[in-house]
């Protein structure tokens, strides 16, 4: 039996945000490694999966990404369909693409499901438009985790930065 693994968008935390696909994922799953910010209650969609939790939160002890890759690639090849779960989007600031590189160079079949996006669907379900014609044309999303992941960005769009 050959398994494989989906990485998973949960959306911004409400469980009727997630994607059909997801859903499906999710009621599919032998084994759930999931995200310190998904909610809780999305799990319940995953009745008859096994879940565990591989968060990470600033300051706290937490699993080591490659751990988390090594625990994906273990149950895939024992023949376990594995979610690996993540708030919003797996591919927006969520590490997603090191795990499908962690999967493709392990030889472990995996599928991406995108989901919705925290850092668009906060300011919408707070009445904020990202866009919005004659005022916002544009937005752009950044990480603030280091002043060198930002600043180069920022001095291109704004001289006194």
């Amino acid at each position: 039996m050959k398994g494989s693994v989906a990485l998973v968008g949960a959306g911004p935390g409400d469980p009727e945000l997630l994607t059909l696909k997801a859903l499906r994922c999710l009621q599919q799953a032998d084994l759930i490694l999931y995200d310190a910010l998904v909610d809780p209650e999305v799990l319940k969609f995953a009745p008859k999966a096994r879940r565990f939790y591989v968060g990470k939160r600033g300051g706290r002890p937490s699993f080591k990404q490659s751990d988390i890759e090594g625990l994906m690639i273990k149950a895939a090849k024992r023949g376990d369909y594995v979610v690996r779960l993540k708030c919003g989007d797996p591919f927006v600031l969520g590490r997603g693409g090191e795990e499908a590189i962690a999967l493709a160079e392990a030889g472990v079949e995996f599928d991406i499901v995108p989901g919705v996006t925290s850092a668009i669907s906060a300011p919408l379900l707070a009445g904020i438009p990202v866009t919005h014609r004659g005022v916002s044309p544009a937005f752009m999303m950044l990480s603030g985790h280091t002043r060198e992941s930002w600043s180069p960005i920022l001095k291109t769009v704004s001289p006194n930065s």
